[in-house]
């Protein structure tokens, strides 16, 4: 069996976190990390010698030596990198959110499914084991609260989107999973304080069968926090995605037990590169496939232009 050969498009944080694990992986799978790209020679050049692979600056000298690529690069591009790699006929993973519109993203998705290749969005989350380890638990939520609070200064968040794109999507994700039913209402509100566009919103989703999620997410503070609580029927559950851990509370207001749900830790990354590995060596279609991805930026960007009609325009682009 030939080796499945693979790239990175993008060196920075994420990028260089994708050829990490590449590397590491090509030791245990069928695989050949081809290299890593960026406009900025130095970023590529650093992270190719790091990771031991070649470096280019230009990915179009990538369409001839690559089976499949993970697209790392900024938000904005996405959609002109995917397109010009499935066009040539080439698996891809693009990092969320998949694009900026949702004409560029169903784009693509004519465009996977005609040439039948494999077209995976990096939702992360889907890949935590906290998430895989609540499954059974999980019976008929009724409502949802999310809490996602970060810090832009840090390296690995983007800049091309508001906290909406770049943080709330994750959740968006997991309770379109989780509900199984379409939005009927959203009150969104969200303020700039960093940068040109919203650094902390609050949503609230009603869906179709009453479930209701109620969703903050920042990138102005120190702390980072990634929570999740689904209430449901005499119980409800607390799941922590940063520190991978779940606990399910049952009983009535008198009496709540907690039970710590039994969890085998994994890197969510690794998780969701060998998944998109285990993909395109099957042709089975991913986890979190383009669709899923065209699902939650519909949702996540119904919410900005709520948020956008109540914003002053001269703090938002």
């Amino acid at each position: 069996m030939e080796k499945l050969r693979i790239a990175v498009i993008g060196a920075g944080h994420l990028g260089s976190l994708h050829t990490k694990i590449y590397a590491a992986l090509k030791h245990k799978m069928e695989l050949d990390l081809v290299g890593v790209a960026d406009v900025k020679k130095s970023v590529a050049k650093e992270v190719a010698r790091k990771y031991n692979t070649n470096y280019f600056t230009n990915y179009n000298d990538l369409m001839d030596k690559v089976d499949a690529v993970s697209i790392v690069v900024p938000t904005s591009l996405h959609y002109a990198v995917a397109k010009d790699f499935l066009k040539a006929g080439k698996d891809v993973l693009i990092e969320k959110p998949v694009t900026k519109t949702l004409e560029e993203v169903n784009e693509l998705i004519t465009l996977a499914k005609a040439k039948d290749l494999i077209m995976q969005v990096g939702h992360i989350e889907r890949f935590n084991s906290a998430v895989r380890a609540v499954e059974p638990f999980l019976k008929k939520p009724k409502f949802i609260e999310c809490q996602r609070l970060g810090s832009i200064s840090r390296k690995r968040r983007i800049k091309d989107v508001g906290v909406v794109l770049d943080l709330m999507i994750h959740d968006i994700d997991i309770i379109l999973g989780l509900v199984n039913s379409t939005v009927k209402n959203i009150e969104a509100v969200g303020i700039s304080t960093v940068s040109d566009h919203e650094d902390i919103a609050n949503v609230r989703l009603t869906f179709q069968n009453n479930v209701i999620a109620d969703i903050t997410a920042s990138r102005v503070t120190k702390e980072e926090t990634r929570k999740i609580r689904i209430f449901q029927e005499n119980s409800y559950i607390l799941l922590d995605f940063l520190h991978q851990e779940a606990s399910l509370f049952q009983g009535s207001d008198k009496k709540l037990l907690k039970e710590k749900i039994k969890i085998k830790k994994k890197e969510p990354l690794k998780v969701e590169l060998k998944s998109f590995i285990n993909s395109v060596l099957t042709r089975k279609k991913p986890i979190v496939s383009g669709y899923e991805g065209k699902q939650a930026l519909e949702v996540a960007l119904a919410i900005l232009e709520k948020i956008n009609s109540k914003m002053n325009p001269a703090l938002i682009s």
